[in-house]
Parts: C-alpha cells; sequence; structure tokens
C-alpha cells in the first residue's frame, strides 16, 4: 500500500525544468535510494516529501497522520549553542535517545560548542538528534557525508535493520547496495522506479535504454527506407501511398531516446622531476590532540594514496599541511620545485556567490590546455555540463552538487601533477564520481585523498594510511577492502605484520560500473539475401504484398502503445520487465517484416518495370 503518493508534480527554478509531469508511489517499508545526475532534483524531491518545499503543479499526497523525519543535506546548526542545548531542545524526541545516540555515535561532551566541532561531529549530533525522535517515515539526504568509516558502518546497520520507510539520497554506492531494495531514478524531469538495490539498478537501466535505443535505430531504419520510396515518385497505389505518406510523417515527427550527459575529464599534467614530496620528522599537535608524531615518509611519483582514520583524527590536516595551508609543529615537509598542486578542499573555496560562472574560471584560465589542445573557458565548462545559460549565471543559482562540480573543474583547470582530494564524494554525483575515478587511474602524477567513500578508495587507492588519533599512520597496501582484511588479520593475530606487501597489486575496478548490456546477434532470415531470382509474385506473396503496410503498421502502432504502458508504469518494476519482454518480441517481429517489405517491395518494382520495358 502506497504512504506516499507524487503525482504528476512539476517544478522550475529559472529556465531550468527540474521535474515535468513526474510522479512515484513509496509504499510502508520501501527502502528507497535516490540517484541522478547533479541538479536533476534529488534534494528537491526530499524537501518536497518533508514538506520544506512545494511542486509549481501536481501534488504529493501523504497517508493521514504519517510522522516523518527529515535529515537535510547542510542542516543550519546555531554554533553558538553547546551540544547540550540544542541536541535535547525539541517536543518530539525523548532524551534518553538522543543520550544514546550521541553516545552510539562517539559524542560525549555535551557542553562542547557545536562551533568548535568538526564537519563528521555536527554530522552526529544532527543524526542523534533525527534518529531520535517519533517518525514513520526518514527522510535522508547524503547522511554519510563527513562520517567516518566507523560511523558509517554503525548507520549501515542501524538502517538495514529499521522497519520503517527510508527514502535518502547518497553517493555511497556500497551504502545503496546494503541498505536500499528499491532506487528511484531521476532523469529528465522524470522518475523512475527499479525493484533492486543499485548493482540490480544498473542492469535494468542498462536494458532500458538498450530497449530505447533498439527502438530508435529501427525508425530511423525504416524512416531511411520510406524516404527512399518517397524519392523514387511514390510508385506504389493511392490507398498503399496515402498510409506510407502517413507514416513517413509519423516516423519523421518520432523523438530520439534521451540519454544523460556525462562530464568529460581531462587536463594536462605538469612535468614532475625525481623530488616529490618527503616528510622528515613531521610532528602536529591541537593541544592533547596529536594529529602526527614523529612521522617520515617519501611519496613515490603515480603513487595513489588514500588517508583514512576516525572523525577528528586530522586527516584534513595531513591534506593541509602538504599542501602549505598549516605548519607542522615540528620537522619538514620538502616540496620538489616541479611539484605543481591542486587542492579539492571539503568545503568550497573562494567561491563569490555573486560571480558569474564563467568568471569564476576566467579568473582561474581564459584558455585551459588540454590532451586534445587549448580549449577556450566556456568550452570546458560545457564539457563539465554547464550549458551557455548556467555559464552566465550567477553561482549562487547553482545546486550544491553543480558547485561541487565547478570547483573540480577549477582544480583541474591548474594542470598540476600532484591532486589532493578532501572528501571529493561530498555533493558530486555518482556518473561524475565514476568518471573522476577513470581519470585519476590514468592520471600520469600523484593522487593523495582523503575519502570515506569506500567504493571511491577501492578503486582509487594502491596504498592506504589509516590515522589513529595517537600520532600514527598504519600503512596498509591495496584499497579499502584489502585494508579491511588486512586490519582483519592483525587483529585475529594472523598476521602480525599490518602490511602486506602486493607489489603492482591488481586494483578493484568498479565492474558493475562499466556493466554492458551486450549486443544481440540475431540469427534472423534475411529475406533480401537468401531470394531466389525471379521476377513475378507467387499467390501468396500477392496476398502478403497487398497486406504488408497494414500489418506493419499495426506492429509499430502496438509497439508506440506498449511504450506508453512503460512510462504509465515506470514505478512498478515486475510490470516493467514483462512490458520490456512484450516490446522486444514485438520489435522482432517489426524487424522480420520490415526485412520482408524491402524484399516485397524490390520485386514488385522491378516486375514493374520488367512490364514497362516489354510494353
Amino acid at each position: 500500500m502506497n504512504i506516499i503518493n507524487i503525482e504528476h508534480i512539476s517544478k522550475i527554478y529559472g529556465e531550468k525544468i527540474v521535474f515535468d509531469d513526474a510522479s512515484f508511489g513509496i509504499q510502508q517499508g520501501d527502502k528507497i535510494g535516490i540517484v541522478g545526475i547533479n541538479g536533476a532534483g534529488k534534494s528537491t524531491v526530499l524537501k518536497m516529501i518533508a514538506g520544506a518545499e512545494n511542486p509549481d503543479s501536481g501534488q504529493i499526497i501523504r497517508q493521514n497522520g504519517l510522522k516523518l523525519a527529515y535529515l537535510p543535506q547542510n542542516p543550519d546548526l546555531p554554533e553558538e549553542k553547546d551540544v547540550r542545548s540544542w541536541a535535547f531542545d525539541g517536543t518530539d524526541v525523548e532524551a534518553w535517545q538522543v543520550e544514546s545516540n550521541l553516545t552510539e555515535l562517539g559524542i560525549t561532551d555535551y557542553d562542547q560548542k557545536i562551533g568548535h566541532l568538526s564537519g563528521g561531529q555536527k554530522r552526529r549530533v544532527v543524526l542523534a538528534k533525527v534518529l531520535a525522535a517519533d517518525f514513520d517515515v526518514l527522510l535522508m539526504d547524503e547522511p554519510t557525508n563527513h562520517l567516518d568509516g566507523e560511523m558509517i558502518s554503525w548507520l549501515e546497520e542501524y538502517l538495514r535493520a529499521y522497519r520503517g520507510t527510508l527514502v535518502m539520497v547518497t553517493h555511497d554506492r556500497y551504502f545503496l547496495d546494503r541498505v536500499c531494495g528499491r532506487i528511484m531514478e531521476i532523469s529528465h524531469g522524470k522518475m523512475y522506479g527499479y525493484d533492486a538495490d543499485y548493482s540490480g539498478f544498473l542492469e535494468l537501466k542498462a536494458a532500458r535504454e538498450e530497449m530505447e535505443l533498439a527502438s530508435e535505430r529501427k525508425r530511423q531504419s525504416v524512416l531511411r527506407m520510406e524516404l527512399e520510396w518517397a524519392k523514387r515518385g511514390c510508385r506504389a497505389r493511392s490507398t498503399k501511398q496515402r498510409a506510407r505518406l502517413e507514416r513517413l510523417e509519423a516516423l519523421k515527427n518520432g523523438k530520439a531516446p534521451v540519454r544523460d550527459q556525462t562530464v568529460e575529464l581531462d587536463s594536462v599534467e605538469t612535468r614532475m622531476g625525481k623530488k616529490t614530496i618527503e616528510f622528515h620528522h613531521v610532528s602536529k599537535s591541537y593541544g592533547e590532540k596529536k594529529i602526527l608524531e614523529d612521522f617520515s615518509y617519501i611519496v613515490l611519483r603515480n603513487q595513489r594514496l588514500g588517508i583514512i582514520g576516525s572523525n577528528g583524527c586530522g586527516k584534513s590536516t595531513l591534506i593541509k599541511m602538504i599542501a602549505g595551508l598549516v605548519k607542522p609543529d615540528s620537522g619538514e615537509i620538502q616540496i620538489g620545485e616541479t611539484v605543481k598542486i591542486g587542492y579539492f578542499a571539503q568545503e568550497e573555496q573562494g567561491m563569490d556567490e555573486k560571480q558569474r560562472v564563467i568568471d569564476y574560471v576566467k579568473d582561474i584560465a581564459e584558455y585551459i590546455t588540454t590532451k586534445d589542445g587549448r580549449i577556450s573557458a566556456s568550452q570546458l565548462l560545457e564539457r563539465f555540463l554547464f550549458t551557455p545559460d548556467m555559464q552566465y549565471a550567477p553561482i549562487g543559482k547553482l545546486s550544491g552538487g553543480e558547485k561541487r562540480r565547478l570547483y573540480l573543474l577549477g582544480v583541474l583547470a591548474e594542470n598540476a601533477n600532484v591532486l589532493l582530494f578532501d572528501e571529493p564524494g561530498n555533493n558530486l554525483d555518482i556518473p561524475t564520481l565514476t568518471i573522476l575515478e577513470d581519470y585519476l587511474n590514468s592520471f600520469s602524477g600523484i593522487v593523495i585523498a582523503v575519502s570515506h567513500d569506500r567504493y571511491f578508495l577501492d578503486n582509487m587507492a594502491d596504498r592506504i594510511f589509516e590515522l589513529d588519533g595517537k600520532g600514527h599512520a598504519v600503512q596498509y597496501e591495496g584499497g579499502y577492502t584489502d585494508y579491511l582484511e588486512a586490519r582483519k588479520r592483525r587483529r585475529d593475530g594472523s598476521s602480525g605484520n599490518s602490511e602486506v606487501k602486493t607489489e603492482d597489486k591488481q586494483k578493484t575496478i568498479g565492474a558493475d560500473e562499466r556493466h554492458d548490456a551486450g549486443t544481440k546477434t540475431d540469427s534472423k532470415r534475411s529475406w533480401k539475401q537468401n531470394r531466389t531470382e525471379k521476377l513475378k509474385f507467387s499467390y501468396k506473396e500477392q496476398r502478403e504484398y497487398e497486406t504488408i503496410d497494414n500489418e506493419i503498421a499495426a506492429l509499430e502502432e502496438k509497439i508506440a502503445g506498449i511504450q506508453r504502458q512503460i512510462e504509465a508504469n515506470a514505478t512498478n518494476s515486475v510490470k516493467l520487465r514483462e512490458l520490456m519482454a512484450e516490446q522486444e518480441q514485438t520489435e522482432a517481429m517489426l524487424e522480420e517484416k520490415t526485412e520482408r517489405w524491402i524484399y516485397l517491395n524490390d520485386l514488385a518494382e522491378q516486375i514493374e518495370a520488367l512490364n514497362e520495358k516489354k510494353s
């Protein structure tokens, strides 16, 4: 039974259409992950379900008495208040439950000012309060942002055990796979439902897009044949001629399926000399909190380092020390003369909300050198999916994900040979993250990333450093999954060495992100190739020639009807599979009929030409 119905909603921001007659149903007990490119409307639909925003048209119907809890992406917290006065305040929260949640999430100092907390600690305080409320439906926008690995695992288990309804936006692909059993995809103003986890969604989406493309290929093929027939002077009989001309117009007016555009990442790295980045007996503390103690390490050329650890252990501080923004207390960090650093911070830096998007890029460079040559700032923006209208809009008009993408563009435009990333997954959509992973795998330079995105680390890192919060950096070879296995062996006592040496280790590649729907090779009979050479119709062929146009038109109408049903049943994955199977079967019949139509019309024209010659 649906407890929330999204019915024919539309939403426009300025000239941008976010939703266009979109519908979706949420059932009791659903655990839904919302996916889509930045700016597609993921956060907007959560706000509308929560009642914080309204659609321009259409309606969202909630079951009577339904209680909702909402975790926004960027909650507005009172920096001057302490944890106790904010977290325990509210009529719909139980103090004992808030306290229990705070303890589970590692927050014990209730007198600490919120303004003094790290991003991860603030996130945990908000989570503790939201999860203590009385609710039937839990709405979460990027719940894993700023959380460390341990807290993500805790939240993962909490949500897996939660028996209510969950609707969330997240970029964490492992989290989606392990928590969600249903996916809502937002694409070009519409909503599509898939009864599957994230991996299953990828397969179902690939199948849907392949069928749409197959229909379009057939339309183009038949359109080409009909245009050739029309150019030859419409020799068929008047009744058939009228039907074919009507079909020609319908084919011309058909629309190709719209595909999501993807970011094109490209840059030319500055050449790097022998000396890279060297740590010599580096120590750093904040009061009694030790970040590093007597740490020495030389970063190898083309190395991929992942930095992990609990919130507040100093991961961002380490990255800032490499970038030269924070000085060590003792020791020295030496940077090679040829090293050029690009720093992608956790929060967008130096962005003026009133500045135009194009001017932000021009301030970095009017022209950017890529592997294909020099391109203008406008061309680079187009590669990052910023349309001409968006380029001349103020930055403040962009969504959180679009700002993040613009910030990434600015970092890559500097042609650095060392890239520092501090939580690159925050607010970036999954398609952009996937492309960024591919880009980093081919990047000819050093990559050092602080990230809690386990999938990203598995694809990017060849060595992991875990900061333990006591000044030590423990080294593990491989990606995040390798780190977990090595740490488990270490704790189980089966390996006394935390470093598992695997030279030239093959990194995990996100096979499900590179899912190939494949191409079907049908061994259908080709009438044109297999026919015997003759210049007259048999009785059966004559009857077939007279009816085949109507049969093709009927099959085309049937496919159009199925496609309308597919759109109407976008949220019903079982019915969607049945309709897609029926559409595939009908398209196969149409393809065979079309091949037969080509043969019969070719033969008819040869017969007509021969008769004209005889007369």
